[in-house]
């Protein structure tokens, strides 16, 4: 009997079907490279991410655990188009199938831009590359701190210019990959450890140029957050002037080549020298005028002068004393005088104003028995006795019509 009719006439549980199909896929695909379009993309609390590969015609379920995450060089999301590495492996209790992921890198430079460009959006909106945070490079560096390949040219162009233009400044290498795996966390590592132990005065963080592939560990999240966070002020220099990392967003200052950047970063000895040239005499020329000023300003208390000073002083005043005195004067004057105008016009209007004065014109004043003023012939009848008072005296009468 052959192996296909025996299989045929063998009875199997749904475990051993399930452990022969595992045995046969985890055999034939221990480490297996996939393509197609992430959907599907599931966080999970326990910081394992789940999803869908899919192409036009079929899915693959795929796993990411939280380990491998940290490898990724960039946020993926639906729809991105990615290239899977890993192994296939068969979930027993389900039957199911899935692909357990150890990395993932994007397909194509378009997509790598287009990362780029998200994770740029992305951080800009966190504030990281605010112009208000940019730091102000010293005028007067006494180090320079040079994060980059300690073999590549980049040190070797910032090492020359450095040594043209001040050999009086130092510079540190500080060690770090510059392109592939693991590139990202030395370079971060080093601008950590330079802000820790305050190792220079100004940072160069870059490379030579290379691919966009090549730069990307400039553009990692971690070295952006580590150069933004910096509290010795970074210049960025990544590859040629046409070549951009998100550090050079990020950074306080960005130079187009490492040689730009030792030229930004060291000052120009001979230029130092000019100035301090320059401000050594305008300081002198200053301290000479303050001098010769002081010097006329004693000049003048000689006793000799100090009379005609004093009298040039005090005639001014005096003239002045003299002509408030007079001013004070014929202002009282003035007024006494307004015054005496006034009280005059003041009592004839009251003498013109007076009963007597009035009486004295001819006219008399009329009361009746009781008293009152007669001012109406209706209050009187015939009989009624009246007192008239002229001018002087008094004379009574009776009304006899």
């Amino acid at each position: 009997m052959g192996d296909q009719e025996m299989l045929l006439n063998q009875v199997f549980s749904v475990a051993q079907i399930t452990s022969y199909i595992k045995e046969i896929l985890e055999g034939a695909f221990s480490t297996i490279t996939v393509e197609g379009e992430i959907s599907n993309w599931r966080p999970s609390t326990s910081g394992h991410v789940y999803f869908t590969l899919k192409d036009n015609s079929a899915q693959l379920k795929a796993v990411m655990f939280k380990g491998s995450l940290y490898s990724l060089k960039f946020k993926p999301k639906d729809g991105d188009k990615v290239r899977c590495t890993g192994r296939l492996s068969v979930y027993e209790p389900q039957g199911n199938y899935q692909l357990i992921v150890n990395k993932m890198e994007a397909t194509g430079s378009g997509d790598i831009l287009a990362m780029l460009e998200e994770r740029k959006k992305r951080l800009a909106q966190e504030g990281l590359f605010n112009e208000e945070n940019k730091k102000v490079l010293p005028q007067f560096p006494r180090t320079i701190g040079v994060v980059t390949s300690p073999t590549g040219a980049a040190i070797r162009d910032i090492l020359q210019v450095s040594r043209r233009r001040n050999k009086n400044i130092n510079v540190i290498v500080l060690p770090a990959l510059v392109q592939g795996e693991g590139a990202a966390q030395t370079i971060q590592k080093m601008i950590e450890i330079a802000n820790f132990y305050k190792l220079c005065d100004i940072l160069i963080v870059g490379r030579g140029g290379g691919s966009l592939e090549d730069l990307l560990p400039f553009s990692e999240e971690n070295v952006v957050r580590a150069v933004a966070a910096s509290e010795i002020p970074v210049i960025s220099a990544v590859g040629h002037e046409i070549d951009w990392a998100l550090c050079d967003y990020a950074a306080d200052k960005r130079a187009a080549t490492p040689s730009a950047a030792a030229e930004l970063a060291v000052p120009l000895l001979s230029d130092i020298k000019q100035d301090i040239s320059y401000y050594k005499t305008e300081l002198y020329n200053e301290i000479k005028q303050k001098i010769e000023k002081k010097r006329l300003i004693v000049r003048a208390f000689d006793p000799s002068s100090l009379e005609v000073r004093f009298r040039n002083i005090q005639q001014p005043l005096l003239n002045r004393f003299d002509k408030a005195k007079q001013g004070l004067k014929d202002g009282i004057l003035d007024k006494i005088k307004d015054y005496r105008t006034r009280i005059a016009t003041y009592k004839t209007i009251l003498e013109n104003a007076s009963p007597q004065t009035i009486l004295n014109r001819g006219y008399s004043m009329v009361r009746d028995e009781n008293g009152d003023v007669v001012r109406d012939s209706a209050q009187v009848n015939e009989g009624t006795a009246l007192l008239i008072t002229p001018a002087k005296g008094s004379i009574k009468a009776k009304v006899i019509k």
